[in-house]
């Protein structure tokens, strides 16, 4: 048995995320995780939400989504906003510069792979899900996070 052919294709997956990860840092300014959570902010009611609300929705810890808001506040992309009647509670809002942002970006490799994985048949879906599966297992990454693809700019949320 050679597992060569599946450790190379394993290095391709990650070199073809890797290196989108850089394109899109190096034509947008943003990475990843930042690109979507404005894509995030985008689809909510008034372009807003609470920083608890986008730290569940990229699976991160709020250390990470606290450094993610700042960077995008300091880029003028998002606004912080106090509730009305409760100054306790902290709304993150999408701005023109943030909107104008996601409009010039382009698909993302997660994206394209989910629309291609939901074309396939149900028996290509299931043998695509159970190799996967064990793949995750193999790599022993059961119990990891599936935080967003992650750039140099942003560190692991690792459990």
């Amino acid at each position: 048995m050679d597992a060569k052919e599946i450790i190379l294709n394993i290095r391709k997956i990650v070199r073809s995320i890797n290196l989108e990860s850089k394109r899109i840092q190096k034509e947008f300014g943003v990475s990843i995780p930042q690109l979507l959570t404005l894509v995030y902010l985008n689809e909510q009611e008034e372009f807003k939400a609470r920083q608890s609300d986008i730290k569940r929705y990229l699976n991160l810890n709020a250390s990470t989504v606290t450094g993610l808001m700042y960077r995008l506040e300091a880029k003028g992309y998002v606004a912080k906003l106090p509730k009305t009647g409760d100054k306790r509670v902290t709304y993150v809002s999408l701005t023109k510069k943030g909107k104008d942002v996601i409009e010039n970006s382009p698909g993302l490799l997660h994206t394209e792979l989910k629309d291609k994985l939901e074309n396939m048949t149900p028996h290509q879906f299931e043998e695509v899900k159970k190799a996967s599966d064990l793949l995750v297992n193999v790599l022993g990454a059961k119990d990891m996070s599936a935080s967003p693809v992650l750039t140099d700019h942003e560190p692991a949320n690792v459990q």
